[in-house]
């Protein structure tokens, strides 16, 4: 029954405007934060680091990138699964006319995705607070390897941003880079807690949501007002919304479609014409 009305959706439009949430990186081995008894807001050791927090506390940041350190080869090592191909595809086909994902974990872009806003940023890019220049994380890591070689720690879970537990004890003696060309502090390219997104890309993501005939949010409660403000205008614009996602959302009550399935499971099973056939 779901897939016969998954699909009745998807066929009925031309310009699909896809939000993607934590519930579609799950299946590829990424944890989210709200899943009952295994979220990371379901723990007490562990609440994302907020924005003022690593901005002005040292101990925070090195904290931060201890854990993180310990945390990017499994983290960074993900791969995307079949609801990521099945979204790029859709934009091979016409179909899909624009992406926005909540995740910072890259795996829309390993799966080839183009036509897509990352909206609260990537894990996989750093860039110093001071003077703006970009490095990959990946070249970061060869820096921290190179500024701790006997410093050893072991991880316990891994976070939706690349995050684990570890002790004070543990993290104390953990040295942090600089930014190569000013001294500067480096920071994820990502937003964290706390902080807002952009005003450019929010306008970018608001154009994008005007050019389409439709929504579909798939594997997000959609709690976090940043992405919840887009079905917003979706329903202001009497745009049809479909939800693929275990368990309620902020937006269920205006949902056209609401849909509780795995995005892995039920999106591979849908059909994407070519709308101009």
């Amino acid at each position: 029954m779901e897939v016969e009305e998954l699909q009745r959706f998807v066929s009925n439009t031309k310009r699909l405007f896809v939000m993607t949430g934590a519930g579609i990186s799950t299946e590829s081995g990424i944890p989210d934060y709200r899943s009952e008894g295994i979220g990371l807001y379901s723990r007490t050791d562990r609440r994302p680091i907020q924005h003022a927090e690593f901005v002005r506390s040292a101990s925070a940041r090195q904290r931060y990138w201890a854990r993180n350190f310990v945390g990017w080869p499994r983290f960074s090592s993900h791969q995307p699964n079949t609801a990521h191909l099945v979204l790029r595809d859709w934009e091979k086909l016409g179909k899909l006319h624009w992406l926005v994902t909540q995740n910072v974990d890259a795996l829309h872009t390993k799966a080839g995705s183009q036509r897509m806003t990352e909206l609260h940023g990537c894990m996989h890019r750093v860039f110093c607070l001071a003077c703006g220049d970009q490095i990959l994380r990946s070249e970061l890591q060869k820096h921290f390897e190179a500024l701790n070689p006997t410093w050893k720690a072991e991880a316990f879970g891994v976070a939706p941003d690349g995050d684990v537990f570890l002790t004070d004890e543990q993290v104390c003696n953990f040295q942090v880079p600089a930014c190569h060309k000013c001294g500067g502090i480096l920071k994820p390219d990502v937003t964290f807690f706390g902080d807002t997104v952009s005003r450019e890309k929010v306008n970018f993501v608001h154009q994008r949501l005007a050019e389409s005939d439709s929504m579909l949010v798939a594997g997000s409660s959609m709690q976090v007002y940043s992405g919840y403000r887009f079905a917003l205008a979706a329903r202001e614009k009497q745009l049809p919304i479909a939800i693929l996602n275990i368990g309620p959302t902020r937006l269920d009550h205006f949902a056209t479609l609401k849909l509780n399935s795995r995005c892995g499971e039920l999106l591979p099973l849908i059909v994407a014409h070519d709308p101009t056939s």
